[in-house]
């Protein structure tokens, strides 16, 4: 089974759970099975602009995306990309 990992604050939103065992053919599947899916994708079931994922630690926007194939033995990691701040 390949395993998904969530930063903190998504954490907290899958009722604490930061690890989950998936059992999905690809990243998509894979976020789909997440508690907290609803915060990950937009209204047309894309990946949320700020959402960045990672498959054993290959960024899977410069691949196939959320059809990135998975092995049972993948790491796919979920990180919220930081924006915003202060021009000074």
């Amino acid at each position: 089974m390949a395993v998904v990992l969530l930063p903190a604050v998504l954490a907290a939103e899958a009722g604490g759970q930061k690890r989950f065992d998936v059992n999905a053919g690809t990243v998509g599947e894979a976020l789909a099975q997440l508690p907290m899916r609803n915060l990950l994708f937009d209204e047309a079931g894309a990946l949320r602009r700020l959402i960045n994922v990672y498959v054993d630690g290959v960024d899977a926007r410069g691949g196939a995306g959320l059809d990135e194939r998975l092995r049972d033995d993948s790491e796919v990691r979920v990180v919220g990309a930081v924006a915003g701040g202060s021009s000074g």
